[in-house]
């Protein structure tokens, strides 16, 4: 039997101008894996073969991220993202879909759930990213260097040369900022993003990510709409503040809120197998209640 390391990839396009890459694996209900700023669907590979034993797991790379195809003419703020999310469900006709999304991937988990409810059927969102109030907020409250750094990215000139000075060890101290515990993040899988971060335009479409910065907040004004359950899931150590938890918690009905003992900003790969029991273990008590 292949394990999920050893299923390639696929490209599914969605229009003339969006292709997305993702991998699928498993058997079992549909499962959207969406995955945090800067990184790509291999973010999930400790996660999604927890998930896959009882669902079709599908994890997609987003739109100039990883390796899927990058349109320099996009706007990569929230509702460019949303709509390639929902053209990637309705492409694949997929429905009852479990949402479960890190970072922007949860504020989009939401979002995607307000606009398809007759598709989605639940939704984990993971440290959802939809606090903004300046450019690159989140990620600038991991240390002084992503505060620096990131906050330098805004400036004409001086952004793009800093974001072409960008290496593997600046961009593990970075992302570092978002664990709990900097030593969980593996070598192998920063060598991964650093790698992908060498693609022809990777950079100038990193920074485009992060001047859409106002339009994560402006996320929050769909989170009425959700009808599916919500289980919002952070980290004890993730960049949000308490008081920003439950403001979104207070916006989405019936919503749930987990705490994750010792673990920051970037869940699945810090403490992947606390998360698939709190997942599963919702699942299965919902399939009882069922």
């Amino acid at each position: 039997m292949l394990s999920p390391s050893d299923i390639k990839p696929s490209l599914l396009k969605i229009s003339d101008t969006l292709s997305v890459r993702f991998q699928k694996t498993g058997n079992g209900p549909p499962l959207l894996l969406i995955h945090t700023i800067r990184t790509q669907l291999e973010y999930f590979r400790s996660l999604a073969p927890l998930l896959a034993g009882s669902h079709t797991v599908y994890a997609i790379d987003l739109p100039g991220h990883g390796h899927s195809p990058i349109d320099s003419t996009a706007s990569f703020d929230e509702p460019y993202f949303r709509r390639a999310v929902i053209g990637f469900i309705g492409e694949l006709d997929l429905s009852n879909v479990t949402i479960v999304g890190e970072s922007i991937g949860g504020a989009l988990a939401l979002t995607v759930a307000a606009s398809l409810p007759q598709r989605v059927k639940r939704v984990y969102a993971i440290n959802p990213y939809d606090y903004e109030t300046r450019y690159g907020d989140g990620i600038r409250r991991g240390n002084w260097l992503a505060n620096f750094i990131i906050g330098s990215l805004q400036i004409p000139v001086l952004g793009a040369v800093n974001a072409s000075l960008e290496n593997k060890m600046i961009l593990g101290k970075i992302m570092g900022g978002g664990y709990h515990d900097p030593r969980r993040l593996p070598a192998d899988l920063l060598a991964e993003f650093d790698e992908v971060a060498h693609r022809p335009g990777y950079k100038r479409i990193a920074r485009k990510v992060l001047a859409g910065w106002r339009s994560w907040s402006k996320a929050r004004d769909y989170y009425r709409q959700i009808s599916a359950p919500v289980t919002l899931i952070y980290g004890d150590s993730d960049w949000s503040r308490p008081n920003e938890r439950e403001r979104t918690r207070s916006l989405i009905p019936a919503a749930q809120m987990v705490a994750l003992k010792n673990t920051g900003h970037f869940s699945a790969v810090e403490n992947p197998s606390e998360l698939a029991r709190v997942i599963l273990g919702q699942i299965d008590r919902d399939d009882v209640r069922g």
